[in-house]
């Protein structure tokens, strides 16, 4: 009996005082994704990856945003928004506390602005995400004339771009083509 008992003071507390006591998680855990707004390009690579559905990105012509929507009881923890975002908005952290009282809590929202076409001034495309590429362009070296050039075509939706590409006759390539014959 007291060899037991000897053996049981030995091995010490193997449970933990949990809710009482915080639980320590493993770095590695994959708890509640978080996104960063400031970060975000709002680009829907994450809403792509996603394989629950569990983010959404709603356009909103008339208003010029578009929002960005996780829904947490559709989240599985896959961890793939964090690996496809390309500027590391989406952290998954390691809070797994996630009960809510309202079903309302379980959803996080973000809105984010869009750049009017130059054309049409139909909005079509995030702000941010503009001025990412065209600051990306601009690191890469290219000159300043065709940075202005590049503003321009990516300033334009790809309906107005396409319309001006079928007007413009040096585009159409069958027409290039037949000329040339002749």
């Amino acid at each position: 009996m007291f060899k037991l008992l000897k053996t049981v003071l030995k091995t010490g507390e193997v449970t933990t005082k949990y809710p009482f006591a915080p639980l320590e998680v493993s770095e590695d855990f994959r708890g509640k994704p978080e996104l960063d707004a400031d970060q975000c390009l709002s680009c829907g690579a994450c809403m792509r990856a996603c394989p629950a559905n569990a983010l959404v990105m709603e356009t909103d012509e008339k208003a010029g945003t578009r929002r960005w929507e996780l829904s947490m009881a559709r989240c599985i923890y896959c961890g793939r928004c964090e690996e496809v975002c390309p500027t590391k908005a989406i952290k998954l952290s390691q809070n797994f506390e996630l009960a809510v009282t309202r079903k309302e809590d379980l959803y996080e929202h973000a809105v984010f602005q869009l750049a009017n076409c130059r054309q049409c001034e139909r909005p079509f495309v995030a702000k941010k995400l503009l001025e990412y590429v065209l600051d990306t362009l601009a690191q890469s070296g290219v000159s300043q004339d065709q940075l202005h050039l590049r503003r321009q075509q990516l300033e334009t939706c790809p309906e107005c771009r396409r319309c001006n590409n079928m007007l413009d006759s040096e585009n159409v390539s069958h027409l290039r083509y037949l000329e040339e014959e002749m």
